[in-house]
């Protein structure tokens, strides 16, 4: 069962029907949340439940929207390891430094959680065809769990990402568009489209379902340390939907008598290139402004504008976490750190995270005897381009 009752404006709070099919709150445009009936499932859904479940997203299905077990597409998405980085904490003067990563997941990224959840209850409803603007891994994605459920599936991307992103694509069955101009220009393309053809708008957070596969790296973190949180999260952020999902998930265990009531930091890398967030958290800004001229070798990172800044800025401040920028140079060598002392082929978007890692040792924010963990979000493989 689920345990799924309603959804909720993340900004103005007004309530919204489950059974029907929503994008952004029609009253104030803002992203819809969904909820769950915790007090029933705090009766009922121990994390004992989850002893032998299987290793994916679903072992938390009761705090999932999907309520038809039919309906739950999957291609073995989450649960991905959470590595214990001695080696390379060691190189930055750490002992509890940890490497979540999500290059693991089918289409080798994080977006497979998102995606998977997207498209399953988009199935649950009925709909044949979904629609996404994307930079690389959130249209694989798609693409991939459009397939599986016999949807079509039509992807507009910026025509200077890395070939292999839109390779995928087109192995997978999308019908690509590819965009001069950076995401948001291929946002308002894939609109039009949605509006003229009727199909399903699965753009970050212009549906409620994606942050709730995000969020469940939220329920494995915890999970993974025995329910115990870690004192800091830093997170490569586009459009921030883990970042926010995971702040929901840390509130939903609480309810649920699954942890207590600390949090970790959150901590919120962009590029230098591209700091719509960093720029906004400095200000004390509840929204962030439009970035002009995004440029940054981690695709993942190129988000001028995010339609749910005020839910990251929210969770940013709420956790007493910060927002850091970090340069291509630094993102670069510490994607090769990474590879050099784990093992681990990371995207430069991870290699971002463990930038910020050590600028904030550096200037004390972090103290070497926290727990971190870092967040790889993709595999390095679709950014072969970067080691010519």
């Amino acid at each position: 069962m689920s345990y799924f009752s309603h959804l909720e404006c993340g900004y103005c709070g007004k309530i919204y029907d489950k059974n029907k099919i929503w994008n952004l709150c029609p009253d104030c445009g803002k992203p819809l949340l969904a909820r769950y009936d915790l007090e029933l499932a705090r009766r009922e859904f121990s994390k004992e439940k989850l002893t032998n479940r299987e290793s994916t997203l679903w072992r938390y299905k009761e705090m999932l929207p999907v309520v038809n077990q039919q309906f739950r597409l999957s291609l073995g998405e989450g649960f991905t390891p959470l590595i214990n980085a001695s080696r390379l904490g060691k190189e930055v003067g750490m002992k509890n430094v940890f490497i979540k990563d999500e290059g693991l997941n089918p289409t080798t990224s994080f977006k497979a959680r998102g995606l998977c959840l997207a498209i399953s209850k988009a199935l649950e409803f009925g709909i044949k065809e979904v629609s996404i603007p994307s930079a690389g891994n959130a249209a694989g994605a798609m693409s991939a769990y459009a397939a599986l459920a016999g949807m079509k599936s039509f992807v507009f991307m910026p025509k200077d990402v890395p070939q292999p992103f839109i390779n995928e694509c087109k192995a997978l069955g999308a019908e690509v568009t590819l965009v001069d101009g950076l995401i948001t220009d291929c946002g308002k393309l894939a609109a039009e489209g949605v509006k003229k053809f009727g199909r399903f708008d699965v753009s970050t957070l212009k549906e409620p379902y994606r942050i709730e596969g995000k969020k469940t790296m939220g329920y494995e973190i915890a999970e993974q340390l025995n329910w115990n949180l870690p004192d800091v999260i830093i997170y490569p952020t586009g459009g921030g939907t883990g970042l926010i999902g995971m702040w929901k998930a840390f509130d939903e265990m609480e309810k649920l008598g699954w942890i207590n009531s600390k949090r970790p930091r959150m901590v919120t890398v962009q590029s230098t290139g591209c700091a719509p967030m960093v720029k906004a958290f400095d200000d004390g800004k509840e929204f962030a402004e439009m970035w002009n001229g995004a440029k940054t070798i981690a695709d993942g990172l190129r988000v001028p504008a995010a339609v749910g800044d005020f839910l990251i800025l929210r969770a940013i401040r709420e956790s007493k976490g910060t927002a850091i920028a970090v340069s291509d140079e630094e993102i670069f060598e510490s994607t090769n750190l990474i590879g050099r002392t784990e093992g681990i082929f990371a995207a430069p978007e991870g290699g971002a995270t463990l930038a910020a890692l050590r600028n904030l040792l550096k200037n004390g924010w972090i103290k070497n005897d926290e727990s971190v963990v870092l967040f790889n979000t993709g595999s390095g493989h679709k950014y072969m381009h970067l080691w010519k």
